[in-house]
């Protein structure tokens, strides 16, 4: 019998194999999953039309903003990934963005038609400047589509235009010549008409294009996933902490045996660890947060604007995680480990990913309520919409989670304690003190 043929047959093997199957379906589908085929959709984005009708000769009027709204705002016409939403002004699309509403804006100015008109007769033409302006703060992704489509729509309209402004220009030429009694000749000298080399330079290009960004990505901040990136290791050093002080509690319950401490006292014993237990992973969380952004900034050059308020913040986000992962430790000991370790997981791929980008199923069933997206989305408030001020609701979700957490993690001392890796059942610690 050949060696393979021994080895073959011990079942350790073929339940090595059905392991390794499980694990790369499970990580598979957690990684993969929820962002494979990602693509935007529904973004929202401000519309600013400013632009002010101009009436051409011979009748008729000029209103290119209102042109381009009706083809932007025609999704058969012409499909974009855009919930549009139409604003005043400039300065409430550069509000909404502020807040976070917007991914984008494209701002058409009120001198569109007059700049376009201005190509055809004036001695000077002056093609007004149409604006696009990306949130990259808000998401980096979201923002790069924002440039891409509204970039490709606009270069659309620089091909289109000129060919329009030049029929218009043609007819007002015509209708021109009919006044002044030209007759029948005047179809064809229209046709013919000449424009100046001035003018046809500047049908090249109708309107000036500006591209504009808010609310930078700073320096080597990992192209704007940095928040996500931050969350991910707070989560991972809450997690060991976590391990070792619910094992730390553990312990010293399960020694009040040898500790003498009687029936009586016991209970309020069990909770006074479990609130040391508490307030050591308060303190030991917020040591993190700042080691970890000190590694960051000292060791990586990470760039960190409001860097107080950030690390009030991480250390905040630390604390919810912390509070999480030791009630779940407390109450059902190392079997927590694999549901948090999935939990992140499941998390990752989702932290820099604008939601919009995002099945509707993953948005309802796994975005929604992931504790470590609240953390990332505050922590990209922080670092990007103006410090401590900016975050928005992700503070309420987690003083929520961490106040329900706090309940439940100094409920757990009145459970049985829970047998974890190095600590003592009380009846292990009495047999001791007896020897």
């Amino acid at each position: 019998m050949s060696m393979f043929t021994v080895l073959w047959r011990q079942k350790i093997v073929w339940a090595s194999l059905a392991a390794v199957v499980v694990i790369i379906a499970v990580l598979g589908t957690a990684m993969m999953g929820s962002v494979l085929g990602a693509k935007p959709q529904k973004l929202p984005v401000a519309l600013v039309v400013q632009d002010e009708e101009v009436a051409v000769h011979g009748g008729g009027q000029v209103a290119a903003g209102d042109m381009i709204r009706e083809k932007l705002l025609n999704s058969a016409e012409l499909p974009l990934p855009f919930e549009w939403e139409l604003v005043e002004s400039e300065q409430a699309a550069r509000d909404g963005m502020d807040e976070g509403r917007y991914y984008g804006a494209l701002i058409l100015p009120a001198d569109l038609s007059r700049g376009l008109m201005s190509l055809l007769g004036a001695a000077e033409p002056k093609p007004a400047a149409v604006t696009i302006i990306a949130n990259e703060g808000l998401n980096v992704q979201g923002a790069a589509a924002v440039k891409q489509g509204l970039g490709q729509v606009m270069e659309a309209l620089r091909q289109h235009l000129p060919k329009q402004m030049l029929g218009m220009a043609a007819k007002t030429a015509g209708a021109a010549q009919a006044e002044a009694g030209s007759g029948s000749g005047a179809n064809g000298n229209a046709q013919n008409m000449q424009l100046s080399y001035a003018a046809a330079e500047a049908l090249l290009t109708p309107f000036h294009l500006n591209v504009e960004s808010v609310h930078p990505v700073g320096k080597n901040q990992a192209s704007g996933n940095a928040p996500g990136m931050l969350t991910q290791v707070m989560w991972i050093g809450s997690l060991v902490i976590a391990v070792m002080l619910s094992m730390g509690q553990a312990r010293a319950r399960a020694s009040a045996g040898s500790l003498k401490v009687n029936n009586k006292s016991g209970g309020m014993f069990a909770f006074g660890t479990v609130v040391s237990q508490a307030l050591t992973g308060i303190v030991l969380t917020g040591a993190a947060a700042a080691f970890l952004l000190w590694v960051a900034s000292g060791w990586y050059g990470m760039e960190l604007q409001h860097a107080a308020d950030i690390w009030v913040f991480l250390w905040f986000g630390g604390v919810v995680f912390f509070m999480l992962q030791s009630a779940l430790f407390n109450w059902i000991g190392m079997p927590a480990i694999p549901i948090l370790v999935l939990l992140m997981f499941f998390s990752m791929p989702l932290l820099n990913m604008a939601p919009e980008f995002l099945s509707q199923t993953t948005q309802d069933w796994l975005y929604s309520w992931i504790p470590l997206r609240f953390v990332a989305s505050g922590m990209r408030e922080m670092m990007y919409f103006g410090g401590w001020s900016a975050v928005g609701d992700s503070k309420a979700v987690m003083w929520g989670v961490a106040t329900v957490c706090l309940v439940l993690l100094l409920a757990s001392s009145v459970r049985r304690n829970v047998r974890l890796p190095g600590a003592q059942t009380r009846k292990d610690a009495v047999s001791v003190s007896a020897e």
